[in-house]
């Protein structure tokens, strides 16, 4: 699958990038650091044309155009993320209750963004996502 992540440097997008690439998708990125993805450079791509094209490509099939589009736009809306390992078992929905201060790993948010990208699950809807 052809991915564009944007954000791929920061602590969450890296995570992404990581696990679109073991899966084998191609992978665009947008960032503003491309420097903190060279020990990659030979597996990302990091082109403003491609990732122009790609997210004009989301925008129409959004909009509603019948041709089809394999690519995703997905939000999501974790609650307070934390630098810790991918536990599994994250609770997401378009409404969660909450109490306290509920937190997810960024490897759990990663983990749910990949799958969701492979999916037609989270397609025009809102997911929040917590442990």
């Amino acid at each position: 699958m052809n991915l564009l992540i944007l954000g791929a440097t920061g602590p969450t997008g890296r995570h992404v990038v990581d696990l679109a690439l073991q899966s084998g998708d191609r992978v665009t990125v947008l960032a503003r650091r491309p420097e903190a993805l060279e020990d990659l450079a030979d597996r990302v791509i990091g082109d403003l044309p491609r990732a122009v094209r790609l997210l004009a490509a989301a925008e129409r099939w959004r909009g509603g155009d019948p041709r089809p589009h394999p690519e995703r736009v997905d939000a999501v809306y974790p609650t307070m993320l934390t630098k810790g390992p991918a536990k599994g078992g994250s609770l997401v929905g378009e409404r969660l209750p909450m109490r306290g201060n509920p937190t997810i790993s960024r490897a759990d948010v990663a983990d749910f963004l990949h799958r969701a990208a492979h999916s037609t699950e989270w397609i025009h809807r809102d997911a929040v996502i917590t442990d």
